[in-house]
């Protein structure tokens, strides 16, 4: 059986980069040979312009170490190790002295604010405090890369959003370059930068959120995004129309009573801006009218139809 196929795809520096597929369709499989956990029997992965294929075992033990950290769903915290011995762990085997990975450590359990829970065992967490170890653990290390396997996805709605809220702050803080696995499409288009979606091993399409959701490659993609609200995800430059096309239609118009939106202003937004104006919405970039939103064009995007009636200056 073929596991991953014609998987050709790059991350850039500091992106999240999120991989969704159903239960099988190679996900877990791929994610495995970033760090060589399953070898490729053809093609290359390369790191900073490094190809990792090409490296000793001892020098692959290095770079899983020192520059690529993983958090799985199951967290395989050590029982007898406290929060905080759990959290450095990764230092102590790089060889840092106690003080050290202390310190260390001490930062990461503050950044998933687990303070007061450093002297806790595995077994006195709830599970999602579980997952906030195992993520400081990864972030104790201080790796480039981080490769998360459904990190969240065993674990309660609250909770997981909660999580999720907290992985992104860190991810943008620390500038963390992530491939993130999810089946999840709600979580998988509320974190990720773009989207990689898998299917029988192939990835069918790669895109920003906003492009898988208002394109889909195909029926399958189409039907995995079909339950997501586009509210948040269109932006106004999907569906404004030329400023030209509205006035010739009604004649000069006294565009300063418009309400303004930036083209990347959600469709929520414009919404919002909507409610309270009769007007139509003036999009514009730096004071100069790029397009114009009207409240037909608002409720075909709602709809899911953002083909613009006319192209936008």
């Amino acid at each position: 059986m073929v596991g991953v196929r014609d998987a050709s795809f790059s991350v850039s520096r500091g992106e999240i980069f999120c991989i969704m597929g159903l239960s099988g369709s190679g996900k877990s499989t791929l994610i495995r040979h970033i760090n060589r956990l399953i070898e490729p029997t053809s093609g290359t992965i390369h790191i900073e312009g490094q190809n990792i294929n090409d490296l000793s075992q001892k020098d692959l033990r290095v770079l899983r170490a020192e520059k690529i950290g993983m958090v799985f769903q199951n967290m395989a915290l050590m029982p007898h190790r406290t929060v905080l011995e759990n959290v450095a762990f990764g230092q102590q085997v790089r060889g840092h002295d106690v003080k050290a990975r202390t310190q260390t450590a001490l930062r990461a359990i503050k950044a998933v604010e687990l303070n007061g829970w450093e002297r806790k065992y595995p077994d006195e967490l709830s599970g999602g405090m579980q997952q906030r170890v195992g993520l400081a653990r990864a972030i104790a290390a201080d790796p480039a890369i981080l490769l998360m396997d459904e990190p969240f996805s065993a674990l309660d709605p609250l909770i997981r959003r909660q999580l999720q809220d907290k992985f992104m702050a860190l991810s943008a803080e620390m500038k963390k370059t992530t491939l993130f696995i999810t089946h999840d499409p709600d979580e998988a288009i509320r974190i990720g930068d773009r989207i990689a979606i898998m299917k029988d091993g192939v990835l069918v399409q790669i895109g920003t959120p906003e492009d898988i959701v208002t394109n889909p490659a195909d029926d399958y993609v189409a039907d995995f995004v079909a339950g997501i609200s586009k509210l948040e995800l269109i932006s106004a430059k999907k569906f404004m129309e030329p400023v030209a096309a509205d006035t010739q239609r009604k004649g000069p118009l006294d565009l300063d009573a418009w309400p303004e939106a930036h083209p990347d202003q959600s469709l929520d937004q414009l919404v919002d801006l909507s409610i309270a104006t009769q007007h139509p919405i003036i999009v514009k970039i730096d004071g100069k009218p790029m397009g114009v939103v009207t409240k037909n064009a608002l409720l075909r995007g709602i709809k899911g139809d953002t083909a613009p009636t006319g192209q936008a200056a």
